[in-house]
């Protein structure tokens, strides 16, 4: 993987073009340990998560495959310090990782992004892909299930038939029928584009408000309404008429 961080947004870019950024053991590896570096940097944010060459991400390298017909899982060679989240697996830590900066993360989709390569997208915030893109829960066609957090995560976006559907016929769909879905938020011919220029947007705003509006959507329908409520409320007591807070009403003005 590549990083590269300018006036606080980290440009990440999966770089195993010639494998269409298969994942293997050390792809793994890399996608937690730079989202656990990025989570822990104050100078970053946003993120933008794209990939090298003509893909996003097509899945599993065949290696994977191979190895499970002799009942072995490749994810299991990673070792990872551990880690006190609900994701444990190292494949649901590669994609939950996103969901845990506590800034803004926006994958920028074209080409595949299928099977694994899709559920990395889920940990996103957000998903611009391009009209022509191939996106799909692929699993099934290796009599397996979607176990990057796809099962949880993917019925948050779709509803929970639409997810059913998609997992157990591994349909892909295009980019645009994934935005009618829910899958993704918007399209874009040129998806980093577009995703780096809004990643800039980002940077402008309050950067307390960003993390606490991210932390907080993230819990909705997680919690009950009691302890989301209460924690709105929280946010914005710290937030009013701190230095930041100040700084965008002078701004606005």
């Amino acid at each position: 993987m590549t990083v590269t961080v300018t006036d606080g947004v980290a440009d990440v870019r999966l770089n195993r073009p010639e494998k269409r950024n298969a994942l293997d053991p050390a792809m793994f590896e890399a996608l937690v340990t730079t989202g656990e570096a990025l989570a822990s940097d104050p100078s970053v944010r946003a993120v933008v998560l794209s990939g090298e060459g003509p893909d996003f991400c097509a899945g599993l390298d065949f290696t994977a495959f191979r190895a499970m017909a002799q009942g072995e899982r490749l994810s299991l060679q990673v070792d990872l310090p551990p880690t006190t989240g609900p994701a444990r697996a190292t494949g649901q830590r590669a994609a939950y990782v996103w969901a845990e900066v506590p800034v803004p993360v926006i994958a920028a989709v074209h080409g595949h992004a299928l099977g694994g390569g899709l559920q990395i997208t889920l940990g996103a915030d957000l998903r611009i892909v391009a009209p022509d893109a191939a996106l799909g829960v692929l699993e099934i066609h290796w009599g397996l299930i979607p176990d990057m957090t796809g099962t949880q995560l993917l019925p948050e976006l779709v509803g929970r038939d639409v997810a059913k559907e998609l997992t157990l016929t591994g349909r892909q769909v295009s980019g645009t029928e994934a935005v009618a879905l829910g899958l993704a938020t918007r399209t874009d011919p040129d998806p980093r584009v577009a995703a780096l220029a809004l990643a800039a947007d980002i940077t402008e705003r309050n950067p307390d408000a960003v993390r606490w509006a991210k932390r907080l959507l993230n819990q909705a329908g997680r919690v009950d309404l009691a302890t989301g409520f209460a924690a709105e409320q929280q946010a914005i007591g710290e937030l009013i008429g701190s230095p930041n807070q100040v700084a965008a009403v002078h701004k606005r003005l």
